[in-house]
C-alpha cells in the first residue's frame, strides 16, 4: 500500500481532534427528517410504474447515454424532458445537466467573464461559489437577503469596473441550510434599477412552491426578469439531474463553454424518463394532493413549534427545511445522537458547513411525515436541548 500523504493525514487528524471529521452515515429505519425528498417521489410507486410505461412507449432499452451529449449520449429523452420543461417553467429554453452542482459549476464558470462582477449573498450553495471560483470575474458578497447590503457592495464594486462590466446577482429562493427565502420581487426590482443581471437557483423551492409547483420565481410572476434560474430533480421531483433555464442564447453559450457539460457522459435514458415521469406527476392531481399535505405538515410543525416554546432557536422559515440552531459540534451531535435513538432522523449540521457557533439541527419535512411523527421529534428536541 502506497504510504498517505503526511498533510493530508494531518488536516484529516484536525478536524478528527475537532469533532468535525465526516463519515458516511448508515441508513437506518428511523423516522426521515433528514432527506430533501419532500414530496415522497422517490419511493412512489406510481413514479416508477409511470417511468416504466415512458420508456416502453418510447421503445428506449438502453442502460447507458454511451457518452457526453455532444458526442453520442444525446439520447431522444433529453429532447422530450426540455421542451417540457420550458414549458411548465415558463422559460424560452433549458439545459439539463447531470446534477445540480455540475450545473451550477458549469454556469458560474462559463458566464461571468474577466472584468465582470459577481455579487452573491453570503448563503449560497457551495457548488455556486466553487463555480464563481473557477471562473474569472471578480465577486463580492453581500449580507443575507440584505437588498441595502447589496446596493452598498454594488456601488463599491462598480468604482474600480470598466463601463461595458456585466453585473450578476446571485441568491437561492430557498436556502438549503436555513430554508429562509429573499424577497424576489424586491430583487428583481433592485437588478432592474442597477442594470444587473439576476440569478436563482431554485434548487429547494421547485415542486414545493407555485401553483403547481414550479418555484418562486414563477410563483412571484419574475421568471421574466430573471436572467436564469437553476433548478435541480433530486429534491422533491426525486430523481437525479438539474437544468438551467434561460434564453435560447445562454443555451447556445453554455453548450458551447460550460466544461461541466461539455466533457462529461450524459444521464442514462432511465433517469431521464423518471424526470419527465416526475414532472407529469408534478402537474396532476397526485402533485397537488402531496404539495397540500406537505404544506399542511409545515403549518403543523410551526404550530406545534410554538406550543412547545422552541421558536427562538429556530431559524424563521416557511419552506420544507426547518433549522434548529444548537451551538457547538459536541452539543448538536449529542442530541442528534438522542434523538436517533428515540426513532428520529434528523441530521446535524456542522462547521464548515455552516459558521462555528451556528451549528444546527436541520429537519427536512416531507408530505409523508405524520402529525404524530412531528409532535414526537419537537417534543423530543425540547427534551434533549437542555440535556447538553
Amino acid at each position: 500500500m502506497v504510504k498517505f500523504p503526511e498533510k493530508l493525514s494531518k488536516k484529516i487528524a484536525l478536524r478528527s481532534k475537532a469533532k468535525m471529521l465526516r463519515k458516511l452515515p448508515e441508513t437506518g429505519k428511523s423516522v426521515d427528517f433528514f432527506s430533501n425528498d419532500y414530496l415522497g417521489f422517490s419511493k412512489m410507486p406510481e413514479l416508477a410504474e409511470s417511468t416504466k410505461a415512458l420508456l416502453h412507449d418510447l421503445k428506449e432499452n438502453d442502460n447507458g447515454a454511451t457518452g457526453s451529449r455532444l458526442l453520442s449520449g444525446n439520447h431522444a429523452l433529453y429532447g422530450l424532458l426540455e421542451n417540457e420543461l420550458t414549458t411548465f417553467h415558463n422559460c424560452e429554453a433549458a439545459l439539463v445537466f447531470n446534477s445540480g452542482y455540475d450545473a451550477n459549476l458549469g454556469f458560474f464558470s462559463s458566464v461571468p467573464q474577466r472584468g465582470d462582477i459577481v455579487l452573491f449573498d453570503e448563503f449560497v450553495h457551495a457548488s455556486i461559489r466553487d463555480g464563481i471560483r473557477m471562473g474569472n470575474a471578480k465577486s463580492y458578497k453581500f449580507i443575507h437577503n440584505d437588498i441595502d447590503s447589496l446596493i452598498e457592495v454594488l456601488k463599491r464594486a462598480r468604482k474600480s469596473a470598466f463601463h461595458e462590466t456585466e453585473v450578476y446577482v446571485v441568491t437561492e429562493s430557498v436556502f438549503s441550510m436555513d430554508g429562509d427565502s429573499p424577497d424576489i420581487s424586491a430583487l428583481v426590482k433592485c437588478c432592474e434599477a442597477n442594470n444587473c443581471r439576476l440569478v436563482v437557483d431554485e434548487a429547494h423551492a421547485v415542486g414545493v412552491f407555485g401553483d403547481a409547483g414550479e418555484g418562486l420565481v414563477q410563483q412571484s410572476r419574475s421568471q421574466a426578469k430573471v436572467f436564469a434560474r437553476i433548478i435541480t430533480f433530486g429534491k422533491a421531483l426525486g430523481s437525479h439531474g438539474a437544468a438551467v433555464l434561460g434564453s435560447k442564447e445562454l443555451i447556445d453559450y453554455l453548450v458551447n463553454f460550460a466544461r461541466s457539460f461539455i466533457y462529461t457522459t450524459g444521464l442514462p435514458p432511465h433517469t431521464v424518463a423518471t424526470v419527465l415521469a416526475a414532472y407529469r406527476l408534478l402537474c396532476g392531481d397526485l402533485g397537488a394532493g402531496f404539495r397540500k399535505r406537505l404544506q399542511e405538515r409545515i403549518a403543523f410543525f410551526g404550530k406545534e413549534r410554538d406550543r412547545l416554546g422552541l421558536q427562538g432557536i429556530f431559524v424563521t422559515s416557511t419552506s420544507a427545511i426547518q433549522s434548529a440552531i444548537i451551538p457547538g459540534t459536541i452539543a448538536v451531535k449529542q442530541v442528534a445522537g438522542a434523538m436517533g435513538d428515540a426513532g428520529i432522523d434528523v441530521m446535524p449540521i456542522l462547521a464548515p458547513t455552516v459558521p462555528q457557533g451556528w451549528e444546527r439541527l436541520r429537519f427536512c419535512l416531507h408530505a409523508y411525515n405524520s402529525e404524530t411523527e412531528i409532535a414526537k421529534a419537537l417534543l423530543l428536541l425540547s427534551e434533549f436541548k437542555n440535556a447538553v
